[in-house]
């Protein structure tokens, strides 16, 4: 790699930080009020995705630092029949995922970062996880987004590696993010490990980038 190289990749690292610190603290700023009508005007777009209404295993997450939270979709997809999945961090592993299937009565615990997640001795059983390609629909926590519907995750690559794979080929689930419409940009600075979305939807937009169009 040549300086020059060297300076524009430290460079595009930076902005990609700035650019995450301004929005973690965007949405933050919400009040709880606005958090709660986020999150229920949220639910009713995706709940007129066929992609969600098709949906039978279908991956989500439990919010945390200000992200919007998904949580509510659980009452209409329960009688629904669809069996719903957390992330799990992989023990021993380098920043990747399990998906683990969770119900009222899963034993939780709260990881490294604070958030609460199955534990370990649940989400190690092999009937309780459902591999990456197996899942219909996964919705993934965004810290940014843009119009051609990229996106900036919080940094530990947790989604990216565990999504890697995808890129071989095969089945694979629909990706779709979710994030509140103060976090969109018009534009992302990208990386090469960034896995494409086939959709981002917010509490007022849905983006269908182009080339899933």
């Amino acid at each position: 790699m040549t300086q020059q190289s060297q300076t524009l990749d430290t460079q595009h690292q930076q902005d990609r930080r700035s650019l995450r610190h301004y929005l973690r603290q965007q949405r933050r700023a919400l009040s709880s009020s606005q958090q709660s009508n986020a999150s229920v005007r949220l639910t009713q777009r995706l709940r007129q995705l066929p992609d969600i209404q098709r949906a039978r295993h279908l991956a989500l997450y439990l919010p945390n630092d200000g992200e919007i939270d998904p949580t509510p979709l659980l009452s209409w997809l329960k009688p629904r029949g669809a069996r719903v999945y957390l992330p799990v961090l992989r023990p021993l592993a380098e920043n990747s995922l399990w998906f683990v299937h969770c119900h009222p009565g899963t034993p939780m615990v709260t990881n490294r970062f604070g958030i609460p997640e199955p534990c370990t001795r649940h989400a190690a059983h092999p009937s309780h996880r459902r591999p990456v390609w197996a899942l219909d629909v996964i919705l993934l926590p965004l810290v940014g987004f843009d119009e051609n519907g990229e996106r900036l995750g919080m940094g530990g690559g947790f989604y990216d590696r565990t999504l890697a794979r995808l890129r071989n080929g095969g089945p694979r689930p629909r990706l779709i993010g979710v994030a509140h419409d103060c976090q969109g940009v018009e534009r992302l600075p990208t990386a090469p490990w960034d896995i494409p979305l086939d959709a981002i939807a917010s509490d007022s937009r849905l983006i269908i980038p182009e080339r899933h169009r």
